[in-house]
Order: C-alpha cells, then sequence, then structure tokens
C-alpha cells in the first residue's frame, strides 16, 4: 500500500511540478509512470543504459520533492481539500447556497487535479 501511495504523491507532484522539468525529465517520468513502461524498455527506446534512465527518474523525483519543500503547493492542496471535507460535514443537508459554493470549490479543486 505504501508503494502506491509513493506512486499516487509522485503523480500529482508530477501534475503541479512537471512544467518546471527538462523536456527529457518529463519524457522519462511519463514514460515510466503513466506508460508503465520498464527501466529496460524505456532504456531500449531511448538507445541508453537502464542504470541511465534509473537515474534520470529518481532525480525527477527528487528534484519535484525539493519543488514541494520549496513552494508547498501538494500540502496546501491537500490541506484545502480536508478544509473543503469538513466543511461538507459541517453543514449536514442544511443550507443549498453554501452547498453550491463548495461544489464549485470542488470543481476548481479538481482542475488543478
Amino acid at each position: 500500500m505504501l508503494e502506491e501511495e509513493s506512486r499516487n504523491r509522485l503523480l500529482l507532484l508530477f501534475d503541479l511540478y512537471g512544467k518546471l522539468l527538462k523536456e527529457k525529465q518529463r519524457h522519462y517520468f511519463e514514460m515510466y509512470y503513466h506508460e508503465d513502461l520498464s527501466l529496460g524498455e524505456i532504456a531500449e527506446l531511448q538507445n541508453v543504459s537502464r542504470q541511465a534512465v534509473f537515474d534520470q527518474v529518481k532525480r525527477v523525483e527528487k528534484q519535484m520533492e525539493q519543488y514541494e519543500d520549496s513552494l508547498g503547493l501538494l500540502s496546501r492542496h491537500e490541506k484545502r481539500r480536508q478544509l473543503m471535507a469538513e466543511l461538507q460535514k459541517e453543514l449536514g443537508h442544511h443550507h443549498s447556497k453554501a452547498h453550491a459554493l463548495l461544489r464549485e470549490l470542488y470543481e476548481l479543486e479538481m482542475d488543478i487535479d
């Protein structure tokens, strides 16, 4: 389960910070995480060693974690979602205008994902 959580975190980080990466870094990450290619398959496609692919993927992961440490976009995103869930729970089935606004917030939040 931890591996899946880690993978999901990396995918979210990529959604937030992927555009800050170099094109080659984005390409390797996408092949490995989105296209689910093995390191060996990527190495063959890119005509590089498996170790070079591994190093590149790990470098991207580290770089995105550094971006998160500096900018905190993911942690703020998660906090907003938590607060919206708490607000929805507190509202219950009342206050239809408040529910409509909360729905709009959720939709905006989904655009970030």
